[in-house]
């Protein structure tokens, strides 16, 4: 009997080994982040698998430094929240005041506590004050000076000043001295409703007096990537728990 090989079979084994090799490739890449998984029931991180997650892969970062990936770390953040049921997959719900509670919509991720910078290693958003070869554009409104008011209609400061993305050119976040203790806060431009008629900026997502716990800077002159995710989730937070009707149905 006489041997020979079947190339069209050949080529179709190579086709499914090579298929299956490309899958269980993407399967290891996409669990890059995001991992390890969290256990409910046993209250506690999974063990990494072996077979399924990738070994860390090292990137340099683009002004010194690396990061890797995965690189094991877990959120051992102390999150005041509570199961609305006992039973796993059961929504959570925050404990305490809502608004500091950092989960829902008001949640954030914790990012590298260092400025974003531009191409050139300066910091990307500073203060006008700084940024002394930027300025609004003269058929803009300019914000300073302008009464900022919250959700409930009171005054909660005044727009001291304005915050500049240098890569983009725009206005990222307006510097709101306080009334009630003289500290400034930042607001995301965002959230703002800059109404020049009235001369006010109008702010739906929180109250007048929820202003004075919006996360404040470390470097007045400076806002580092947590920073921004940590003032962001908080407007955010203040869309759905600023007022308890806001959590109740539309309808």
């Amino acid at each position: 009997m006489a041997s020979y090989i079947d190339l069209t079979q050949v080529l179709l084994y190579v086709f499914f080994l090579s298929f299956a090799a490309l899958i269980f490739y993407l399967r290891r890449e996409d669990r890059r982040e995001g991992y390890p998984l969290f256990n409910e029931n046993a209250n506690s991180y999974k063990e990494g698998d072996f077979l399924f997650i990738p070994p860390p892969k090292v990137f340099k970062l683009p002004h010194g430094g690396t990061a890797s990936a995965p690189n094991g770390k877990v959120d051992d953040r102390d999150h005041h929240i509570e199961r609305s049921a006992p039973w796993s997959g059961s929504p959570y719900e925050p404990v305490g005041d809502p608004m500091l509670a950092a989960v829902g919509p008001g949640s954030y991720a914790e990012r590298a506590n260092t400025p974003d910078l531009t191409i050139d290693g300066h910091a990307k958003i500073v203060p006008l004050r700084l940024a002394t070869n930027f300025e609004i554009a003269a058929g803009d409104a300019d914000p300073r000076g302008m009464t900022v008011v919250g959700a409930d209609r009171r005054t909660a400061g005044t727009v001291r000043d304005a915050w500049v993305d240098r890569s983009e050119t725009l206005i990222r976040y307006l510097e709101v001295e306080l009334s009630q203790g003289g500290k400034s806060v930042l607001l995301p431009i965002n959230f703002a409703l800059i109404n020049s008629r009235r001369g006010d900026v109008k702010v739906n997502a929180i109250l007048s007096e929820q202003f004075p716990n919006v996360p404040t800077l470390a470097n007045p002159d400076q806002v580092t990537l947590l920073e921004e995710d940590k003032i962001c989730a908080y407007y955010g937070g203040g869309t759905l728990y600023a007022e308890p009707v806001r959590k109740e149905p539309l309808l």
